[in-house]
């Protein structure tokens, strides 16, 4: 039977309309990544005095961190307009260009998930980013004829949590280029009371702490986990939020001290229990927990592996000690496989 995760769910339409009202509106409301907002309000200030859009800019980092979210504060920030798509939205080049000629001067074009955009609408896209023009075929065969549209100044942004897979061509293009890193337990804290206090519940710094340290780096995880402590509260406490409320809370969902779900701790079972600690490929280990490869790879291991619990080795994944010690196994003694390679 498939495992199922509180913190790596996929976003629900109730989520998404939730986490748009909790998202900041402007650079100053916006927690944390400090280096990168002061870059990006470089940036912003010299294209106010230039009279001119924004450089095209691509963010990358995991899911979660706040990509969208900077996008549209960008827009903001410029007066601009605000234009949202995804690279798997955009199937043909047609997609593309209706999306394109309905910018105005200025506007915004932020595409989530740019490394998917398939290879033809990445070849219309260049011109348009480099030249301010849009360059498309029309017809077939020997009357085939090209057509060469002017665009108006315009800002893309890109967001990829796979920056490996944006193909080259395409990255170069970008004016700037951006990671996103995990956040520290005090900026989500800081996160947390924000969207308490939006959300109208009511949480000490206590409570927001322990919230905080279960996120996993990652305001999106911090508000999905601020929003269920919530509703433990309301029905099993008098509504506030305290230490104590999100513990017991968390503790109900299946999130350990430790910020493990119910499918990451399936995954270090499996290959402590199953595997005798590693190495097991990646295909081996998704059947085991009943989840798809792809999922595995990109939703619970990059924090398994943050959190030095898990390893990736040319053999396949290995538990470490500190795997063993948080699932209260004792490791193998023959120095065999494991943390131990």
């Amino acid at each position: 039977m498939r495992e199922e995760g509180l913190l790596t769910t996929a976003v629900t339409e109730e989520d998404h309309e939730i986490e748009v009202g909790l998202r900041p509106r402007q650079l100053d409301e916006f927690v944390g990544q400090e280096a990168l907002k002061e870059r990006l309000s470089i940036l912003i200030e010299a294209a106010h005095g230039r009279g001119e859009s924004v450089d095209h800019i691509l963010f990358s980092g995991p899911p979660g961190l706040g990509k969208t979210s900077l996008a549209a504060i960008v827009a903001t920030e410029m007066g601009a307009s605000f234009r949202s798509t995804s690279g798997p939205a955009l199937d043909r080049p047609g997609d593309l260009a209706a999306v394109i000629t309905n910018l105005e001067p200025g506007d915004v074009l932020f595409i989530d998930e740019v490394h998917r955009l398939p290879r033809q609408v990445e070849e219309v896209l260049y011109p348009a980013m480099e030249d301010g023009q849009l360059d498309i075929v029309v017809g077939k065969g020997p009357a085939a004829r090209s057509i060469k549209i002017d665009l108006p100044a315009f800002t893309l942004i890109g967001a990829t949590t796979r920056v490996g897979r944006v193909a080259p061509p395409l990255r170069d293009r970008f004016g700037y280029v951006a990671r996103l890193d995990y956040y520290g337990a005090d900026d989500l804290a800081a996160i947390v009371k924000r969207s308490a206090s939006l959300l109208d519940c009511v949480t000490d710094d206590a409570g927001a702490d322990a919230i905080a340290r279960r996120s996993r780096g990652t305001p999106r995880i911090a508000n999905r986990l601020l929003r269920r402590v919530r509703d433990y509260a309301a029905v099993r406490s008098d509504g506030a939020i305290t230490s104590d409320v999100a513990d017991t809370a968390l503790a109900v969902f299946e999130v350990d001290d430790a910020g493990l779900d119910k499918v990451d701790r399936s995954i270090l079972e499996a290959v402590v229990n199953k595997f005798g600690g590693g190495p097991v490929g990646l295909s081996t280990l998704a059947i085991a927990v009943g989840e798809d490869p792809e999922t595995v790879e990109d939703a619970y291991e990059p924090f398994l592996i943050l959190e030095g619990m898990l390893q990736r080795t040319p053999r396949g994944r290995v538990a470490t000690e500190r795997a063993y010690a948080h699932l209260g196994v004792a490791p193998p003694d023959d120095g065999g496989q494991g943390s131990f390679l």
